[in-house]
């Protein structure tokens, strides 16, 4: 039998109800919004139930969702009341892994959010132009590209190019790939971005200059080359996302190294044969 979604069949039903507004002034996280058998809920206990909804219910508006979910918070206390000491062994062993998982990520959580200020993003962000600016400049190269399934189709461009017709326009017409809606630009790329024969193209190539048609696996290409440069660190901007994910990482790994350091750790599994991990009918009661 599956287990029951922690969103009751109640409160999906209960959400098209029209709930009255909540009248209590200036409210708390420990305003007590209900109680059951002595057992108080709280409006802290109801803004963390939201939180935890699918997106499709924590979108909806807040007098949809009110009441039926303090509703459903009554039902899980009732049910839990009763039913408190009577949970099997495999579930109560269930429950404490969830708990262990449960606050070790949040304790990870909170320890990868506290590296995201912005004093930090900066230290990385010099850290690696240091990096990027102590390696061996390399060219890199701003091109764009006509791409057509043809020789014959590729040749017939090129005399309009020829002519003085524009790369732009006849990449937006004529181009069957991703780059044609921006004339065909491909934008920056260095060394090892392209396949060879195009990159060869480049390097043959001063700017201003178009070539081809040229053969690749991918069809038929004219090819022109808008600009060069060396080599240089990008803007912060167009690498603060990996930096943050880098730091929440490293922060997130120096608290697990901290909390394991300052353990008393005692294995004692080594005698185990692994295929135990197989017999899951030792959680049966």
């Amino acid at each position: 039998m599956s287990r029951l979604s922690r969103i009751s069949v109640a409160f999906v039903a209960a959400i098209t109800l029209v709930t009255p507004a909540f009248s209590q002034s200036e409210p708390t996280r420990d305003t007590v919004i209900a109680t059951v058998n002595g057992t108080e809920i709280t409006l802290g206990h109801l803004l963390a139930a939201r939180d935890t909804l699918p997106d499709q219910f924590r979108n909806m508006p807040a007098e949809a969702l009110f009441q039926p979910l303090i509703e459903q918070l009554i039902e899980q206390t009732a049910i839990m009341q009763e039913a408190e000491g009577t949970l099997s062994t495999r579930d109560r062993i269930a429950f404490e892994n969830e708990q262990r998982a449960f606050i070790a990520n949040a304790a990870l959580t909170r320890a990868a959010e506290a590296a995201l200020s912005e004093e930090n993003v900066d230290e990385a962000y010099r850290a690696f132009v240091t990096e990027f600016d102590g390696r061996e400049p390399t060219p890199e190269f701003n091109a764009s590209h006509i791409i057509v399934e043809t020789e014959a189709e590729a040749l017939e461009l090129r005399a309009l190019l020829d002519e003085g017709a524009d790369f732009a326009e006849l990449a937006r017409e004529h181009s069957f790939d991703g780059a044609a809606a921006s004339g065909g630009s491909l934008g920056w790329f260095g060394l090892g971005a392209m396949i060879p024969e195009f990159e060869e193209a480049m390097q043959s190539l001063e700017i201003g200059e178009y070539l081809g048609p040229l053969e690749t696996r991918f069809g038929w290409h004219l090819v022109l080359l808008n600009d060069t440069r060396m080599s240089q660190a990008p803007a912060l901007e167009e690498v603060r996302e990996a930096l943050e994910e880098n730091l929440q990482r490293e922060a997130a790994q120096a608290e697990l190294t901290r909390a394991k350091e300052a353990a008393t750790i005692e294995r004692a599994y080594e005698s185990l044969d692994p295929s135990i991990l197989m017999r899951s009918e030792l959680l049966d009661d």
